[in-house]
């Protein structure tokens, strides 16, 4: 069933590219998909399949609590990015075939429990997203393409020598073979997977590649990379990080937490002053991510905290679905209104009442609305900051940085809140009189996430508790 979740989507993509038609396939195979993950996660079993024995490298998938959620998460994503966006006339094939090898190359990296294939898979995806950006995309897209290949290419060099210095420790590639290796090389491999895992999660200052990828990649590129397989860094720190190098982690924990603060108020600063909405949202992903380092952080100060890992884990599957949720409306709103340019927009939610509640349900949602699922996991977040603390202790990096990182809150209502009363609220202008409101077509993806948003707010241990 695990080797299922991952072939279905490549042959379907392959088939695509041999005339199949394509979004029937892709719907069909993303549909296929989100049933066979939910007979995965009720009755997960691991399956290895030896490739090179002398070398110990297997294609081993499994399931745990961690992998588990992100399973979830990528086959939501792919069904939903399947129905977004508009694809251009005559590149179907390029199109839904795309989103299927990202979509394949994220779930395989997930399911992986061998570090080698874990790595390749990741990188599997990286090739369809430089192109769907550089042939599809909008703007500048051929810089935004050259520019997130070579961060994303450098950073994941940087990780491979990371991974490979640790697995030479460890004389193995599998997931279940990981320990800590010895104290007096933790720190260079704690400092590689630092560099490594977080360019490709845009930590500060490796940021500046994620919002122009995102406004310039088309929809479902940005939903799936934004959404999806960002989280591929963070899962590898709390996964592999945290496991072969527990003490490298906390001996860079200081700066840790200075660059995820880079993330939090230096990056929410520059999302203040966006004028577009997409490179609005895609500076918001990338200071959302400070908030998951925090988790790490409080993980690495005290690997006892049995807050961190659960509020990371619940914080980056919420991330994920209301990213994606915002990226597939603004595209609607492109649609209807021709810019996404904030002053030119206005009084939209009068000719499209059901985009205007969607669009505001997930600004809510990002922003950390109470009852929607980005709460519970922000919530969790800061209480790890503060697990098994006492005043007599005094105030650590962890405490500082929590505390600070609150005012993140403040910036991400500012900014979401007056892009929502810019676009929405307010006169009619000439772009927005004559918009129609969203059709049934866009609403599907919009109401799958925005359930899901609703339904993990509510009952956010539907999630956690495959975390026990």
């Amino acid at each position: 069933m695990l080797f299922a979740l991952i072939i279905i989507p490549l042959l379907a993509a392959v088939a695509i590219l041999f005339g199949s038609p394509a979004r029937l396939t892709a719907l069909g195979a993303s549909l296929t998909n989100i049933l066979l993950a939910a007979a995965a996660v009720a009755f997960p079993v691991d399956v290895s399949l030896p490739i090179l024995t002398d070398l110990g490298i297997h294609i081993s998938l499994g399931l745990e609590g961690m992998n588990s959620i992100m399973l979830i998460l990528s086959v939501i994503v792919t069904l939903t990015a399947i129905y977004s966006g508009n694809c251009p006339e005559g590149r179907e094939k390029l199109w839904f075939s795309s989103i299927l090898f990202i979509s394949t190359g994220a779930i395989g990296a997930f399911l992986s429990t061998d570090i080698f294939f874990f790595y390749a898979f990741h990188e599997l995806a990286l090739i369809p997203t430089f192109l769907m950006i550089g042939i599809l995309g909008r703007g500048d897209r051929k810089e935004a393409a050259w520019k997130i290949t070579i961060y994303l290419a450098l950073g994941s060099i940087v990780l491979l020598a990371g991974l490979l210095l640790a697995t030479a420790h460890l004389d193995s590639f599998a997931f279940s073979d990981l320990k800590a290796i010895p104290a007096e090389h933790q720190n260079h491999v704690a400092l590689l997977l630092i560099i490594g895992f977080g360019t490709l999660v845009s930590l500060f200052p490796f940021h500046s590649w994620a919002a122009p990828a995102y406004a310039s990649a088309p929809v479902p590129v940005a939903m799936l990379h934004a959404g999806v397989l960002k989280k591929f860094g963070l899962y590898g720190l709390l996964r592999i990080g945290m496991v072969v190098a527990p003490e490298g982690m906390a001996y860079w924990l200081p700066w840790i937490c200075v660059l995820l603060l880079g993330n939090i108020i230096w990056v929410g600063l520059v999302t203040l002053n966006q004028k577009r909405l997409d490179l609005m949202l895609g500076n918001s992903s990338v200071m959302h991510m400070g908030y998951i380092f925090l988790a790490i952080a409080a993980l690495s100060a005290n690997p006892d905290n049995s807050i961190a890992q659960p509020g990371a884990i619940l914080l980056m599957f919420a991330h994920g679905i209301s990213i994606a949720l915002l990226f597939s409306l603004t595209s609607v709103i492109e649609r209807k209104t021709g810019t996404l340019e904030i002053a030119r927009l206005g009084g939209l939610a009068k000719t499209a009442p059901a985009l205007a509640f969607l669009f505001g349900l997930a600004g809510m949602a990002s922003i950390g609305l109470p009852g929607l699922a980005n709460f519970a996991g922000e919530v969790m977040v800061f209480f790890a900051g503060f697990a098994d603390w006492s005043p007599a202790d005094g105030m650590g990096w962890v405490q500082v940085t929590t505390i600070i990182a609150l005012w993140g809150v403040v910036l991400s209502a500012v900014y979401m809140l007056r892009a929502f009363r810019n676009t929405f609220q307010g006169p009619l202008v000439t772009s927005t009189q004559y918009a129609k409101d969203i059709h049934l077509d866009e609403k599907v993806p919009a109401y799958i996430l925005a359930g899901t948003l609703l339904i993990i707010g509510i009952y956010p241990n539907l999630l956690l508790n495959l975390l026990k």
